[in-house]
């Protein structure tokens, strides 16, 4: 054997280093994972363009090592020119379950804010021009890469961060022939993925990142690979169903249910978005100067009350009314002192009344609410509680209505919950539901102020703990989109859509749309799909096809982006309603019930269908914009 080599081999699965150009490569079964022939693990720093490449450590150590679990190879790098930075790494077999762990672990800390990312193990070789060779990312609901796909993918803001839009789920995967891996980080929290698929290239690469916290590495990454055989992304995505049981993060609605009974009430039902005070102040980037009357408006509670008695007059039995602008300083002002309610729209007297008419028409109430922008217009605005990078500085930016904001450490959130939530109660508000804005979707954050010191773990922590100040008063917890970390805590959300919907209508697919997300959780949360009939395709047959709950109306916050644009199809409101009940019918059937296998019917994706677990299936015709629905084994 190659003297720069070292392999292990454990039932069935080899295990191979070579010292020389720090590869990795794992025989399993029959086939064989490499990382890439022209990748070396590395690292990058501020302020120096090139990377820095581990094989560049003056002192290398590579040793097998053995314990009473697992055996694997220890290898450790240190004499770099960043002073006494070192780190080793550790990629061993566990016995019982023949998982591959990958760990980087940091031994002396660089400068401050000297690492800002590492990659490693890297990605695996995977080029061949054959569409049986796919990748699958967690970006928004999911989606799976053909290597023979002709769109490049492009990463969004927040560039495959786990915990966030970017990545729902702290896993991706990759399949080639029957043969797969699932990649999975058991510690997220300062994290992603790297994913490039060029058109034409016929091959698609996807690998970890490694970030720093509060400006140092911190603390072990550990990174864990599942070997498959005659696997595809169902068997992939329902093993990681499994492990996120073990992990205690499968809490079902039923299992919600149990203390909180009022979870069944959102079952079928359809969801209407719309607000009463709308205040774009002048030194927000939403401001518009030429056109000033769009900046403000102001609808009263009695207004939406009277739309909530005309839904049920149409016969609409079951629905959820989510409100933004509530608060007298109008939607996203002023937070997080959000109250009282807007005097201008009737006050404390005008929401009562809109709470007691929800609940008289069997309908579900609830606000939208925000506690990581803190706006620097708040009474409660204070310097020493807003988020505070390493570096002592302070971020902030204007781009909301309410203008300059920085955030609010997650720290101070759940005592601000709790403070506003009881003043609402105390006015006789009924709530049945409650959004948090922005907590599922963006990343945790940190902070370096050593009165409250928060790393992103603990962001999401607290982000939790609002959810669960929230159940305890029987409201349920929403957010605006959804993700891995909050599932044991959240009811429903705003959306959990496929990347291309929140995008120009017409924009080319970065892959075929799959359920990624909800092949794991399906049955955990409740999901509203936007019903939009646009020129290109049927919003309302993804809907049906993530077994989702329907907008009846969906009044945006914002044009332009979060997916409102207005290229929709004109359609009479009674038709809109019809394919409202279709799909909050089929959700009554299938909302919580698992998502048990989702297919691709065509080589473009235009055909998929989605079987659930109580037998009822739907196949949908994206591209003829038709759809059937059936239990399995009969006609």
């Amino acid at each position: 054997m190659n003297e720069s080599m070292i392999q292990f081999s454990y039932d069935g699965l080899c295990l191979r280093f070579d010292k020389e150009n720090l590869r990795y490569s794992i025989l399993a079964g029959k086939t064989a994972w490499e990382t890439e022939e022209n990748f070396s693990p590395f690292f990058r720093v501020k302020a120096c363009e090139k990377p820095i490449y581990f094989k560049e450590a003056k002192e290398q150590k590579h040793e097998l090592v053995k314990s009473g679990v697992g055996e694997g190879i220890r290898s450790s790098y240190s004499g770099f020119a960043l002073s006494e930075f070192s780190f080793e790494t550790f990629v061993w077999v566990e016995y019982s379950t023949k998982q591959v762990y990958f760990e980087w672990i940091p031994l002396t800390e660089a400068p401050l804010n000297c690492v800002e990312q590492v990659f490693f193990p890297g990605p695996f070789s995977f080029k061949k021009e054959s569409k049986d060779w796919y990748t699958i990312i967690p970006k928004e609901q999911g989606i799976l890469i053909p290597n023979t796909w002709d769109v490049r993918f492009k990463q969004d803001g927040f560039n495959g961060r786990f915990g966030t839009a970017s990545a729902y789920l702290p896993i991706f995967a990759q399949v080639k022939n029957g043969e797969g891996y699932l990649a999975e980080s058991l510690t997220p929290w300062n994290m992603g993925y790297e994913a490039v698929h060029e058109a034409g290239a016929n091959e698609s690469t996807v690998q970890f990142r490694i970030e720093p916290s509060l400006g140092q590495m911190e603390y072990r990454r550990i990174m864990r690979y599942i070997f498959f055989s005659d696997c595809d992304y169902n068997s992939i995505l329902k093993c990681y169903r499994e492990l996120a049981r073990e992990e205690g993060k499968l809490k079902t609605l039923k299992e919600k249910e149990v203390s909180t009974p009022s979870v069944k009430k959102l079952i079928g039902a359809s969801f209407v978005h719309k607000g009463i005070k709308t205040c774009v102040q002048s030194d927000s980037e939403f401001f518009d100067k030429d056109a000033p009357d769009k900046n403000n408006r102001l609808v009263p509670f009695k207004k939406r009350t009277e739309e909530m008695k005309a839904f049920k007059a149409d016969g609409v039995e079951k629905l959820y009314l989510h409100l933004d602008g509530w608060g007298d300083a109008g939607y996203d002002n002023k937070h997080p002192d959000v109250g009282p309610a807007c005097a201008e729209a009737g006050g404390w007297e005008g929401m009562r009344e809109l709470s007691k008419t929800m609940e008289e028409l069997g309908y579900l109430f609830g606000i939208h609410d925000q506690y990581r922008d803190f706006y620097k217009k708040a009474e409660s605005y204070d310097d020493d509680f807003a988020c505070k990078s390493a570096d002592g500085s302070i971020y902030s930016h204007a781009r909301w209505a309410g203008g300059p904001q920085a955030y609010l450490c997650t720290i101070q959130a759940p005592y601000y919950v709790r403070r506003n939530f009881e003043r609402l109660l105390k006015e006789g508000v009924h709530l049945d539901g409650a959004y948090l804005d922005v907590f599922t979707c963006n990343e945790g954050d940190e902070c370096a102020n050593p009165r409250h010191t928060m790393r992103r773990r603990d962001s999401y922590e607290y982000r939790n703990a609002c959810f669960r100040y929230l159940l305890s008063k029987n409201i349920l917890p929403s957010s605006e989109e959804v993700n891995d970390w909050a599932v044991p805590w959240l009811v429903f959300c705003h959306y959990a859509p496929y990347d291309f919907m929140l995008r120009e209508p017409g924009s080319p697919k970065y892959g075929i749309p799959i359920p990624m997300f909800n092949l794991v959780y399906h049955d955990c949360l409740i999901i509203p799909w936007m019903m939009e009939k646009l020129p290109e395709e049927d919003y309302m047959l993804y809907a049906l096809l993530n077994g989702g709950a329907p907008y009846l109306v969906r009044d945006p916050a914002y044009m332009g982006i979060d997916g409102a644009f207005t290229l929709e199809e004109e359609m009479p409101w009674k038709t809109h309603l019809e394919r409202v009940r279709t799909v909050s019918d089929f959700h009554e059937k299938v909302g919580e019930a698992e998502l048990v296998r989702h297919e691709i019917l065509d080589e473009k994706g235009y055909r998929q269908r989605s079987d659930f677990a109580n037998g009822y299936s739907v196949e949908v015709d994206l591209k003829e914009g038709t759809y059937r629905i059936f239990l399995r084994n009969k006609a």
